[in-house]
This record gives structure tokens, C-alpha cells and sequence, in this order.
């Protein structure tokens, strides 16, 4: 019987993020298994506690699933598949982040703090990795 080795592709804090990268690789026939996926499902806040969802392949398929990840944007895409670009200084490695600007998405931060919850109401924006600037 022939024993696998499986090496970590990538960790991820949170489980819906790891199923969609292990739905790109398994899309390309290559076998994913993931770990501490129930642990992160169970409490969120657990995720730093344990290193993340973890993504492991068989090591004969990491450098093809590599190349695979590896083609997958980082930064935000709009409706035409392009890079947004920053209005400030034109660079084009904008992330989406959230923001507590207005007093809905504040009171819903306070609440979550103090019951020890997520919070349910979230406000997000584009962040430029460049320039910092954050626009809508």
C-alpha cells in the first residue's frame, strides 16, 4: 500500500474562504483535504487560536496547485473582471476592507463587543495597498 504525504497549500481565517480556493483546485482535478474547519465553524474567534483552515494536497500535486492558486487575484476585480483602480494615485492593488464610519455600523460594532458576538451589520469600502486611501 502506498502511504501519501500531504503538504499545507494554504491556510485561511475562515472556512468559507477555504472552500472556495478548495472548489478552484478540486475544479481542476486535483484532491484537497482541509482541517480545523469544525473548529473554526464552531467559534470564529478560535481561528488565530489554531493557525486557520488549513488546505493540505498530496505532495506529488503541490507545485501544480500552486500554479493554480497562484493565477487566482488577490486584489478586487469589478463587474468587467478588471482591476479597480485607486482614484488617488491609479494603483491597483486594492483590497475590500470594513469600516465603521456611520453611527448604524458603530452602535452594531458596540453591540457585538459587548455580547461577544460577530456583528451583524458591516459597512465596506476599497483600501489601496499603496496610498492607504479608502474610497467606495
Amino acid at each position: 500500500m502506498e502511504k501519501s504525504i500531504f503538504k499545507i497549500i494554504a491556510t485561511y481565517q475562515y472556512t468559507s474562504e477555504a472552500i472556495i480556493f478548495k472548489g478552484k483546485l478540486e475544479s481542476e482535478g486535483i484532491e484537497v483535504f482541509m482541517r480545523d474547519n469544525n473548529t473554526v465553524d464552531t467559534n470564529p474567534l478560535y481561528s488565530n487560536a489554531v493557525g486557520g483552515v488549513k488546505l493540505f494536497v498530496k505532495s506529488e500535486d503541490f507545485f501544480i496547485a500552486n500554479t493554480i492558486l497562484s493565477q487566482v487575484s488577490k486584489y478586487s476585480l469589478d463587474e468587467n473582471n478588471e482591476f479597480i483602480d485607486c482614484p488617488k494615485c491609479g494603483g491597483k492593488q486594492i483590497n475590500m476592507v470594513t469600516s465603521i464610519t456611520d453611527f448604524k455600523s458603530f452602535l452594531s460594532f458596540l453591540f457585538s463587543l459587548l455580547l461577544i458576538i460577530l456583528p451583524f451589520y458591516s459597512k465596506y469600502n476599497y483600501k489601496c495597498n499603496t496610498c492607504k486611501f479608502e474610497f467606495n
